[in-house]
């Protein structure tokens, strides 16, 4: 974020808390706003999206409890358009002479006014160190920060074994990289010049109103603090260029349809020894023809015949990658009676497996041969004169 970003926003409004609210209540706040407005949940969404980045920005100041300091000291002296002189700076009864450079550059020399500790006004090293958290102006030299790189996204499809059991597959991603021809450097020969506008440091001082002076990134350097005397082809100067690679990304078993897994450091390079970005891989798995998927458990429909279900006895399930299990089937099974073979279903995080949930399908065959229509013909004369329809007809009126 840049200085005046720092200053002038209010991060205690973005959250919606009062100046003085506990480090709990800060955390509550943001998670509330996180969740309302992450760009996962609001996909296509930009107002959620900006809502969502400035919380974090907020979060980010307001959460550290020494940033959230020198942001509450640098609101103080900056929140009405920059430092005024109350009644007794500048002249006058009770005047002292304050010499606005000493904010920055440490304590006054022996001939000053408030020099050493414990002088006038006590602003020695103190509001230095405010100023050299805020500014980066430790030691009058502004430093070009590290960068992190860019996170990238990618999408992989697996077979339904594979995110039941997990995988290893290849994936090829293109991201930002420092330029192999000019080794990062922009300039063909390797040779670039130092920026003559933030002479090397990458960022630029403008005045801020009362005295002070802000910095930005510089605009010719694009903050880099190096110019190119003759670009490189490859990257046009600015030694950065698209990458391709290809590694081998473990899955973790028990991924389902449309998650979104991060892998830490697998993004693009950082810049002047800055952190990798992230990698998030989408994950699409391809439907099976017999399983499917409940959660950490897999479901299975296994057809019955008639007499199997009137009369039970053992059956064979099919397992997922492994051998049959048998289920006993108790005598008058219904069609649609779900059924437990524990520790056959999916990876669960902790390493063990759900069940596979085996569902009765009673099956009618459609043709009989002339002693088994007999047959059922004489069961049909010897079972009770039921009806099994009726209760639906009694629930259906409403008796």
């Amino acid at each position: 974020m840049s200085t005046k970003d720092f200053i002038e926003k209010d991060y205690y409004k973005v959250l919606g808390v009062p100046k003085d609210a506990t480090e709990a209540e800060i955390k509550k706040a943001y998670r509330k706003l996180a969740r309302e407005n992450h760009p996962d949940a609001n996909r296509g969404d930009a107002k959620a999206e900006e809502r969502f980045k400035d919380a974090s920005e907020a979060y980010d100041v307001l959460g550290d409890t020494k940033r959230r300091k020198e942001y509450d000291e640098a609101r103080t002296l900056f929140g009405n358009g920059g430092y005024r002189p109350g009644p007794g700076a500048g002249g006058g009864t009770g005047s002292f002479n304050f010499d606005l450079g000493d904010l920055f550059g440490g304590t006054q020399g022996p001939g000053g006014t408030g020099g050493g500790p414990g002088g006038a006004g006590g602003f020695g090293g103190g509001l230095g160190d405010v100023f050299g958290g805020l500014f980066n102006r430790g030691g009058g030299t502004t430093r070009t920060q590290p960068r992190r790189g860019q996170d990238v996204e990618s999408e992989v499809t697996l077979s339904f074994t594979e995110a039941v059991d997990g995988a290893t597959v290849p994936l090829r991603m293109s991201s930002s990289a420092a330029c192999k021809s000019c080794a990062g450097t922009g300039d063909k020969n390797g040779s670039p010049q130092v920026c003559p506008t933030c002479v090397g440091t990458g960022q630029v001082s403008r005045g801020g109103g009362g005295g002070f002076s802000l910095t930005d990134p510089c605009v010719d350097c694009k903050g880099r603090g190096l110019i190119a005397q003759d670009p490189c082809e490859n990257c046009k100067g600015s030694g950065r260029a698209t990458s391709s690679r290809t590694m081998q990304v473990r899955i973790p078993a028990g991924v389902t349809d449309a998650q979104r897994i991060r892998l830490r450091g697998k993004g693009a390079p950082g810049e002047r020894g800055g952190p990798n970005g992230d990698l998030y891989v989408i994950v699409h798995v391809d439907k099976h023809p017999v399983f499917g998927r409940r959660g950490d458990n897999l479901t299975v429909t296994v057809p019955v015949t008639f007499p199997e279900a009137a009369l039970g006895g053992d059956i064979a399930v099919p397992t997922l990658g492994g051998p049959p299990v048998t289920l006993k089937l108790p005598p008058g099974t219904p069609s649609g009676r779900t059924m437990r073979a524990r520790g056959k279903g999916a990876v669960r995080k902790d390493g063990t497996r759900g069940d596979l949930l085996v569902t009765i399908e009673v099956t009618v065959p459609k043709d009989l041969s002339d002693k088994a229509r007999d047959t059922l013909e004489s069961y049909r004369d010897a079972s009770p004169a039921e009806d099994p329809r009726e209760a639906l007809f009694k629930a259906a009126k409403g008796d």
